[in-house]
């Protein structure tokens, strides 16, 4: 079975793509990491202008209604460029929201969300969230339900600059006692696995660059058979997720999803350590842009369920089905 956009999809990336590259994310990544925020805010303005976030929001609450292929379009492209905020958690908060059985939290917050005048946030079994210093939403799961917390606490670093922690504060106002948990992860491992994609298509991109321009012997290295090899292993590995991507996107159904985030995030995460390994030493300096991704690919491949939970819930859907 092939999966291929169609021309609206392709034109949607499209656009996506150049609007990102002008707007030279690394730059924007970097401000991000040390808690500049201006650019940052800007650029997901004009994500949201674009409708992304929307894509996550009915039509009633002033989205253009749950399109998950269109947002797992959208989310290889924000990976492919290293966008930075709590993109993933925005999706599962909108998940969240438009679930729960009173539609008042909803009403009243997931406009803002579409539009982009708000970013969202999520502490999941654990007591720290992504970015809670910027987000204006900032959701905690707890055992009597969904909370909307008051406030946050310090910033902490993490693996990836980009992605700052921060502990949300405790009590706040419960928006519903049962929220739709198993949703929201299902949609957050898609988004996830997009990102993922993207990710490794950019490192495969910059990897291929670099091995062209950089010489050994009087030839570029990338003309040693054992150089080619790497990355053809890398390429194959990306194209086999991408149509598990877009084949869970259509489905929705957990495995599926489950599947497809494990295989991308591992794609991503391969790449990663070919792309640093044909680099050399550059590779391993923060100031090399490359850095930018390598440390998103080793993150995305364990937040919203590690390759072994993924693959058990491969596992316990296939024997469901049978």
């Amino acid at each position: 079975m092939r999966f291929l956009l169609d021309a609206e999809q392709r034109a949607f990336a499209g656009s996506l793509d150049a609007m990102l590259t002008a707007a030279d994310t690394p730059s924007v990544v970097r401000e991000w990491s040390r808690g500049e925020h201006a650019s940052g805010r800007a650029l997901w303005s004009r994500v949201a202008d674009a409708g992304v976030f929307a894509l996550t929001v009915p039509e009633v609450h002033e989205g253009l209604g749950v399109r998950p292929v269109e947002l797992a379009v959208a989310f290889v492209e924000l990976g492919r460029h290293a966008v930075p905020g709590p993109l993933v958690e925005t999706v599962a908060a909108a998940a969240l929201l438009r679930g729960l059985p009173d539609p008042g939290p909803a009403k009243r917050l997931l406009a803002a969300l579409a539009a982009g005048d708000a970013m969202a946030t999520l502490a999941w079994r654990t007591p720290y969230a992504l970015d809670g210093d910027v987000a204006a939403t900032r959701l905690v799961l707890t055992a009597e339900g969904l909370r909307l917390a008051p406030g946050h606490g310090p910033v902490r670093a993490s693996l990836d600059p980009a992605r700052r922690l921060t502990p949300l504060d405790p009590g706040g106002e419960l928006l519903g006692t049962d929220p739709p948990t198993g949703e929201a992860l299902i949609w957050a491992r898609l988004a996830t696995a997009a990102q993922a994609l993207g990710v490794g298509l950019a490192l495969l991109d910059r990897t291929v660059t670099h091995v062209k321009q950089r010489t050994q012997f009087g030839v570029p290295v990338g003309s040693f058979q054992a150089v080619k090899h790497r990355l053809a292993d890398a390429k194959v590995a990306l194209e086999f997720a991408r149509p598990l991507l877009f084949g869970a996107a259509l489905t929705m159904d957990p495995a599926d999803v489950a599947a497809a985030k494990v295989t991308a995030c591992e794609a991503a995460y391969a790449t990663a350590r070919t792309a640093l390994q044909l680099h050399g030493a550059i590779g391993y300096t923060a100031e090399y842009d490359l850095s930018l991704w390598l440390t998103k690919a080793r993150v995305l491949r364990t937040v919203w369920g590690s390759p072994q939970e993924c693959r058990a819930e491969v596992l316990s859907g296939g024997a469901r089905r049978w």
